[in-house]
């Protein structure tokens, strides 16, 4: 049965527990730069996430561990100058929390102030607690992020399912409990058993997003450039593609190129 949706000026951390207490579902999606974010912050999404994504979408980096904490300011300053209601978390990079936790501090701090972003997102549970904890001591919203952990990736060898085998189940249920108890707003559970997931967004109050983990959630996020059709290349199980604009602006832009080369462009009106 769906839900009716609550209009929201902007979005915050609170609405989103708001619509999970009501059963409205979350939508997020990432993004990078401006242009993007103000067509999806129009077209009504509830969270942006500027995802350290950005190091395999924007810069062609295989895995999302190079991108640095000055380049995910950038593009997350860029977002928010696009974003009038939703609310914009913003991705952690790898090597800028997991060290100690003065350093996530000062990370998160950086992020906030230099980006205008309105929440940080880390990847991990048990073994980056005291990083968390320093954040949300200081005032800034934190969102977790529990499963398949990509800055981890190295460390699992895969971008396979997590937490199909009971101990890693149930140390994920005992840190999404934790999160929750430690005062997070939201956590993401990436590709993880539907039944798992759904498990764990029953057991706590806080919303669960998922990727890749079933629709039992609270809410769900993919990657933009991904259900755009941009990224032809990638094809996993957990995506939907509702454009296909690789082919369009291939399309485009070779249209353009015989133009130009034919010299149909400009023409007389296109010309002062």
């Amino acid at each position: 049965m769906s839900v009716a949706k609550k209009e929201y000026k902007r979005v915050t951390t609170k609405s989103l527990i708001d619509m999970k207490s009501r059963g409205e579902k979350i939508s997020m999606l990432t993004a990078y730069d401006y242009t993007f974010s103000r067509i999806i912050d129009g077209a009504g999404i509830d969270v942006i996430l500027v995802g350290d994504s950005a190091s395999n979408v924007m810069a062609g980096h295989e895995t999302t561990l190079p991108i640095t904490l000055d380049q995910m300011i950038y593009h997350a300053s860029s977002v928010v100058r696009g974003a009038g209601r939703s609310l914009v978390v913003v991705d952690l990079p790898f090597g800028s929390y997991q060290s100690n936790p003065k350093e996530a501090l000062r990370s998160a701090i950086r992020i906030m102030k230099e980006s205008g972003g309105h929440a940080v997102k880390l990847e991990g549970g048990k073994e980056i607690k005291e990083s968390i904890k320093r954040i949300l001591n200081a005032g800034i919203p934190v969102m977790g992020h529990l499963g398949l952990t990509p800055q981890s990736i190295y460390k699992f060898g895969s971008y396979t399912v997590r937490a199909k085998e009971e101990t890693e189940a149930q140390k994920l249920k005992e840190d999404a409990i934790m999160l929750e108890k430690m005062g997070c707003f939201s956590i993401v559970l990436e590709k993880v058993p539907a039944t798992l997931a759904e498990e764990v967004a029953k057991s706590i109050s806080i919303p669960v997003i998922g990727i890749g983990a079933g629709s039992g959630v609270d809410g769900q996020v993919l990657v933009l450039h991904d259900i755009l059709g941009m990224t032809n290349e990638f094809h996993p199980r957990f995506l939907r593609r509702y454009a296909n604009l690789y082919d369009e602006i291939t399309s485009a832009v070779s249209r353009y190129v015989e133009d130009v080369k034919n010299v149909e462009f400009p023409n007389k009106e296109e010309s002062y």
